[in-house]
């Protein structure tokens, strides 16, 4: 899905600036190498980021518990 029209940003771009270690919303632009136009979108790309670093946080707690 798209989250800036503006840029062309997807929610894709999101997680791979992520995975990247992005952890601020100009980080997410920079990846894709543009910046916020309108800043329309800054407030669902925050969302996302943080939603992204937790998924990402959770996932990797999990990878550290022992199997049982």
């Amino acid at each position: 899905m798209f989250v800036c029209s503006c840029n062309m940003l997807t929610d894709r771009d999101l997680h791979d600036a992520v995975a990247g270690g992005a952890t601020r919303p100009g980080e997410i632009y920079a990846a894709k190498g543009c910046r916020a136009q309108c800043g329309n979108c800054v407030p669902g790309v925050l969302c996302l980021l943080r939603r992204a670093i937790q998924a990402r946080a959770e996932a990797d707690l999990a990878d550290l518990a022992p199997a049982t």
